[in-house]
């Protein structure tokens, strides 16, 4: 991701003035807000939290979209507010994917009125996809939530009982990034998907954010972007 991201920001006519790396974390405490107007976090579960408190800490706005750690974020969201500083956090910065929570909502709404249709989501991610399930799936399974009354909860792994959403979480080589949400009755089966041929689409996203961050501050997620 870090790669895909330098290279469309140098495309789109941006500098990069330091990629920081874990062994970087003298570079990161020193990171000067004079000279960065962001910081685009993408790192692992284990480093996300302290790479996002130090920007903060220096005053300089940071994006992530690292899983993983979301048990620290709301610890995170205070101190941003504290430091009057400016944090962006999405689960997927996808254009595609953020369609597809929408459509995903949408269609829970509507199941609210038809019982006989049961839910699961399914994730595939390669091989070194540290967490489980991603942090997509997870926004999905809150987007069903928040909008289905029978289901309470989620859960990695099949279940049979009703108020439990399942998630399922598969781990291969060579495969694409997929996304699938199933609505399955004993008439029919609807199916919503994303499926990302590359890591493009998630580095534009980023790039795209952070060019609209300048004078927005807060907590910030995909709904204010996309708002505008």
């Amino acid at each position: 991701m870090g790669k895909a991201i330098e290279n469309i920001a140098l495309q789109r006519g941006h500098d990069i003035v330091y990629k920081i790396g874990a062994d970087g974390k003298e570079t990161l405490a020193g990171l000067d807000p004079g000279t960065v107007d962001v910081a685009i976090e993408f790192s692992q579960p284990s480093a996300a939290y302290n790479n996002i408190y130090q920007c903060l800490s220096n005053h300089i706005p940071v994006i992530s979209g690292t899983t993983g750690w979301l048990h620290h974020k709301e610890t995170v969201d205070a101190y941003c507010k504290a430091q009057q500083g400016t944090f962006f956090y999405a689960s997927n910065f996808s254009m595609g994917v953020n369609m597809l929570f929408r459509v995903n909502a949408f269609l829970a709404q509507l199941m609210e009125q038809y019982p006989e249709y049961e839910m699961a989501i399914e994730e595939i991610h390669q091989l070194e996809k540290k967490d489980a399930p991603s942090g997509t799936a997870i926004t999905l399974a809150q987007g069903i939530l928040d909008n289905l009354s029978r289901k309470e909860r989620w859960k990695l792994a099949p279940t049979q009982d009703a108020h439990t959403l399942p998630i399922v979480s598969k781990r291969d080589k060579d495969v694409s990034i997929t996304h699938t949400v199933t609505y399955a009755s004993s008439i029919d089966t609807i199916t919503i998907q994303h499926t990302a041929h590359s890591r493009a689409g998630f580095a534009l996203g980023a790039v795209l954010v952070a060019e609209w961050l300048p004078g927005h501050s807060g907590v910030l997620g995909m709904d204010d972007f996309l708002r505008g």
